[in-house]
């Protein structure tokens, strides 16, 4: 397991994904200056992943991966595929719904023409950024089940980075332990005993548009160099 640094264990409530952004950056101060890649969980994640971006003066970039959902529980996450491909299952989860392989094939080749789809539109937007031998940061606006961001840890393990980071605002106890174990560090502000839902801690929590995303890619895209 990486290193795991829990700021809170209270329940309070950040103002909205902005202050959230603003109070992580604090945490990851120690990055400043070595040029980070800030890479955000679409799509609430990249107003986080833009706060951290300009706050340590890192590249900003978007990391895909799709939740597989439960067959009749769609809310209900069985797993995630990442952008490369790479598939993460919840296998007690399949065990214990009794989800059979067709199922879960099924819902793959779903969510990976979707990923597609997605990912020719954000490139020709922002092209991916390399990440080999790079200080990497994964965030998001929160994590509950986390099997999107685990997924998406995985794919990026893959690229080799110096070091991987997991930073999120708010998460719960048992999913935080989980990707500890798949980072060099993982930093969450608060981890309260009643975690719910990630909503439930911010006071403004409005859904976060492709467009406004694509836009929020567009104007730091035209300002780097990868």
């Amino acid at each position: 397991m990486g290193k795991l640094l829990v700021l809170s264990r209270g329940s309070e409530r950040f103002g909205d994904r902005v202050e959230a952004g603003q109070l992580l950056a604090r945490e990851l101060g120690y990055l400043s200056g070595k040029d980070p890649v800030i890479l955000a969980i679409p799509r609430g994640g990249i107003i986080i992943g833009q706060e951290l971006a300009a706050a340590l003066h890192g590249k900003l970039d978007v990391v895909l991966a799709h939740k597989l959902r439960t067959p009749g529980h769609e809310e209900l996450a069985m797993g995630a595929i990442g952008e490369d491909g790479s598939v993460f299952i919840n296998r007690m989860a399949v065990r214990q719904l009794g989800i059979d392989d067709r199922d879960i094939e099924e819902e793959k080749q779903i969510q990976w023409a979707e990923l597609m789809r997605r990912s020719q539109i954000i490139r020709e937007i922002r092209p991916k950024v390399p990440l080999k031998g790079r200080q990497v940061v994964i965030t998001d606006d929160g994590i509950a089940t986390g099997s999107t961001a685990i997924a998406a840890l995985q794919a990026v393990r893959h690229e080799q980075p110096a070091r991987l980071i997991a930073a999120m605002p708010v998460g719960s106890e048992d999913t935080v332990r989980r990707i500890a174990e798949e980072v060099d560090e993982m930093i969450c502000l608060r981890v309260p005993r009643d975690f719910m839902a990630v909503g439930q801690f911010y006071r403004q929590f409005d859904q976060v548009s492709d467009q406004e995303m694509l836009t929020i890619l567009r104007k730091t895209a035209s300002g780097e160099v990868a």
